[in-house]
């Protein structure tokens, strides 16, 4: 696996350095002790907390050590904040690496049994063919064994997981239709069967009355011996053992399709979440390609056609992080074109990130794409901005699509309310 597209963010003075990032490996395989959340390297944070941790324990977790609120932020939020709490370290990483070795336990002492390189790969192999990912992701990451190749092995595969579900979002949609189907035949099963269960319950209590009626009846019937007492005696038996036995399976019956349409219900409910974020995310990708395809047809008919989808960008600075060399050519060609200026910064890969800070106060806005860009960058981006009252707004994708999109909306609302600034972006801050 190639390294991530980005460059290593740099460890604070009290932030323990990363184990994977020292020289040599000879130092790691000397250390017998588990690595802590907050000396990783800052770029497997996202992917750690995403994959290992749920929305609802860091809703309990994380607003404890920020000002978010837990009712009213959006798991978005929580997820940014999770990981900017892992990256500054200190008592929020503490409590998030406490969650996670608290939760997979038993995988780390799994894991623990491997005491070189290649047995933590074999282990972690078979945690994919088994679909247990998250324990066994957290165990790997976090074990003395963990070489440098070891995580980029682990975090590469996780990352080509996370595509084969966003492409299994029409599946998704299939499934969920199934299993509403399915969990409404299971809910109108478990009324049939609790109308049987009452049904079979005051069944034997008319037996059990019968049995008593017919033991004294028994008892005042002259000349019965004691063997035809012991006979009727056992019948009676019997026949409630078998009255017993049979309320005994309707009652798993009941309690297994319960469990099972709680199951469902649960999946449910999981599935009708991502088909939200699948519709929100097709309509962004409708806006982009409408505004694109705008652009593109007008110009047959008007010269000036792609310089007036841009048109809110004349006169104006633009400053834009991140992104493509290729998408960023044709974007400041673009603006240009249209008579503004776009600054282009990678973020830090090769221009140095001073340069990116002295920018950012002469900027009228400034975009990034979130596909495109580090924590890191993203954090301090953030800052610079809000000090020096700049606006910034997040991009979908580092594509033409996405920058043509946002502009086009900040024409349109230029021209509606020319006193107003940027709208203010739906997109999410962090991945889209």
């Amino acid at each position: 696996m190639q390294s991530p597209p980005f460059q290593l963010a740099r460890t604070s003075a009290h932030v323990r350095p990363d184990a994977c990032c020292q020289p040599t490996e000879a130092s790691l395989r000397a250390s017998h002790r588990r690595s802590r959340l907050a000396e990783l390297d800052p770029h497997l944070h996202c992917s750690i907390i995403g994959t290992c941790l749920s929305t609802g324990e860091l809703r309990k977790l994380v607003p404890k050590f920020t000002d978010l609120d837990r009712h009213h932020a959006s798991d978005l939020e929580i997820h940014h904040a999770a990981v900017e709490l892992a990256i500054a370290g200190g008592a929020g990483a503490k409590a998030l690496n406490k969650a996670l070795d608290e939760r997979y336990a038993g995988a780390i002492r799994r894991f623990d049994t491997a005491r070189d390189p290649a047995a933590l790969l074999d282990l972690w192999n078979e945690a994919l063919k088994s679909g247990d990912i998250p324990p066994a992701y957290w165990a790997v990451m976090s074990h003395p064994h963990a070489t440098i190749d070891v995580r980029q092995s682990a975090f590469g595969e996780l990352h080509m997981l996370s595509h084969l579900v966003g492409a299994a979002n029409r599946a998704d949609i299939r499934r969920l239709v199934a299993l509403e189907a399915e969990n409404q035949a299971l809910r109108e099963k478990i009324d049939r069967q609790q109308a049987r269960l009452l049904e079979v319950s005051a069944e034997r209590d008319a037996a059990a009355r019968q049995l008593h009626e017919q033991a004294l009846h028994i008892d005042r019937k002259p000349g019965a011996t004691p063997a035809q007492l012991e006979a009727e005696v056992e019948r009676l038996r019997e026949k409630v053992e078998d009255g017993e036995r049979r309320l005994a399976l309707h009652t798993s019956r009941r309690e297994a399709a319960e469990q099972r349409a709680q199951q469902e219900e649960n999946e449910t409910r999981v599935l009708r979440n991502r088909l939200g974020e699948a519709h929100a995310l097709l309509k962004v990708v409708q806006a982009e390609c409408a505004a694109l395809e705008r652009a593109t047809l007008d110009a047959a008919d008007r010269p000036d056609a792609r310089e007036r989808a841009v048109q809110w960008v004349s006169g104006k600075r633009v400053v834009y992080v991140g992104g493509r060399p290729n998408s960023n050519a044709v974007l400041k060609s673009l603006v240009a074109a249209a008579g503004g200026e776009l600054i282009v910064h990678d973020g830090g890969i090769e221009d140095r990130k001073g340069l990116l800070a002295a920018a950012l106060p002469n900027a009228d806005v400034v975009l990034f794409p979130v596909d495109c860009i580090d924590h890191d960058s993203m954090s301090m981006l953030k800052r610079v901005c809000e000090r020096h009252g700049v606006e910034y707004a997040p991009l979908r994708t580092a594509s033409v699509a996405s920058f043509v999109e946002f502009v086009a909306r900040l024409t349109a609302s230029a021209q509606a309310t020319p006193a107003s600034g940027p709208p203010r972006s739906a997109f999410c801050l962090r991945h889209g």
